[in-house]
């Protein structure tokens, strides 16, 4: 089965949109077919869903590592003399609302989406190959 990327892409926003257990996906890796559970969902899972191993959770950005950590790699690449700083922020609560603030101060923005967004990419890329998944571009 093979499953277009933009379809994982989405599912996988849709899942780290949510807080904690909010929103879920899931793939069915027989039909390529995604189902969306949430309280405003009007997806009707499959009754096997938790059971069958044919249906496979769609991770979200935590699960990858895409937050703090990454945050943390971008700044010892491209201001590293910030590290610390952006460490530290990383300390509270509105984190990531700071994070984007330096940036936009430092103007590297637009460098910071362009690289979380390819950061994106190449791990649900790699999610799809541990999990035997066939992609197409």
């Amino acid at each position: 089965m093979v499953v277009n990327f933009s379809d994982i892409e989405m599912a996988f926003e849709f899942v780290s949109s949510g807080y904690g257990f909010d929103h879920s996906a899931w793939l069915d890796k027989e039909s390529g077919h995604i189902y969306y559970d949430s309280d405003s969902s009007e997806d009707i899972l499959p009754d096997d869903l938790y059971e069958n191993d044919k249906y496979i959770q769609i991770p979200e950005k935590r699960d990858f590592g895409l937050g703090k950590p990454l945050a943390l790699k971008f700044a010892g690449q491209y201001m590293p003399e910030k590290t610390d700083m952006v460490r530290s922020a990383f300390q509270s609560r509105g984190a990531y609302s700071k994070f984007k603030d330096l940036l936009e101060n430092l103007s590297l923005l637009d460098k910071w989406y362009t690289y979380e967004e390819s950061a994106l990419e190449q791990a649900i890329k790699e999610w799809c190959h541990e999990n035997s998944i066939e992609i197409s571009i």
